[in-house]
């Protein structure tokens, strides 16, 4: 997963496997300004899980302005709005769970 902050919001893209639809992608809002993403391909037994979360700095982000585009060549695009009053905040840590 790659991310991109600008001063207005912070933009996470990852492209997922092919076969993956958007039902099977779950992108969740969680307390403590964190956000939660798996994807699971529902009919492979191999590399068929990912999953990452992503943890932001409370101060810096608006997480009710959370928006996700799966499009259809497997590209997942997740945009957050920054707070105006976010400068200095620490960037957000991308983590992928073991």
């Amino acid at each position: 997963m790659r991310l991109l902050s600008t001063r207005g919001e912070h933009t996470l893209t990852v492209h997922l496997p092919e076969g993956l639809a958007p039902e099977m992608v779950t992108v969740c809002a969680k307390k403590g300004a964190r956000l939660s993403v798996v994807a699971d391909l529902w009919h492979r037994e191999h590399d068929s899980h990912y999953e990452w979360e992503v943890t932001f700095s409370p101060a810096d982000v608006d997480m009710l302005s959370v928006r996700a585009v799966f499009e259809a060549d497997g590209q997942l695009t997740i945009h957050v709005r920054r707070r105006r009053e976010s400068n200095g905040s620490p960037p957000p840590r991308i983590r992928t769970p073991q």
